[in-house]
């Protein structure tokens, strides 16, 4: 199932791409998408204790919003996390996944809810509105409202993860 609208939300694009979303805001982004997906990261790592490839995904993710990396190696760092979320039971899956979304922000910044939605899935429908808060919480304040209204608008693409 797709996580990206069919028509994207220009506040979700970058100026130079011909949206409003800044620099700064794109890497904001990148920084909450990142924690969302090492906030469940042990849940892979537990699992796969030798597969460092989620979390070197989550590292190159926060290397490119620091302006370390080109977004060309940060996109192509997303294949590596998805690869080593093949075959795993879903919360290892689920939180692969997530850091797969984390690194490929740098590309597309609406791969944030991806992340989001991928770390939900991952600790489970018993504790889904504990970690969607918890990721809430975690949003810089100037990216709130956007998010927020991100997240209804996209929650049933999403496996409406972000109902309350």
């Amino acid at each position: 199932m797709p996580i990206l609208p069919k028509v994207r939300d220009a506040r979700l694009i970058t100026i130079r791409r011909g949206g409003s979303l800044t620099d700064e805001h794109h890497h904001l982004l990148a920084e909450w998408a990142a924690v969302c997906a090492e906030h469940v990261l042990h849940l892979f790592e537990a699992e796969v204790p030798g597969d460092l490839r989620p979390r070197e995904s989550i590292e190159v993710g926060r290397a490119w919003a620091r302006g370390e990396v080109p977004m060309k190696a940060a996109h192509d760092q997303a294949f590596h996390a998805n690869a080593a979320a093949r075959g795993r039971p879903d919360p290892a899956r689920f939180a692969a996944l997530a850091a797969g979304q984390a690194v490929a922000v740098a590309h597309v910044a609406a791969h944030d809810l991806g992340a989001a939605a991928y770390a939900i899935r991952a600790v489970g429908a018993s504790e889904r509105l504990n970690e969607r808060d918890w990721q809430r919480d975690q949003l810089p304040t100037s990216m709130r409202e956007l998010v927020l209204e991100d997240q209804a608008a996209r929650s049933s693409i999403c496996w409406n993860v972000f109902d309350d």
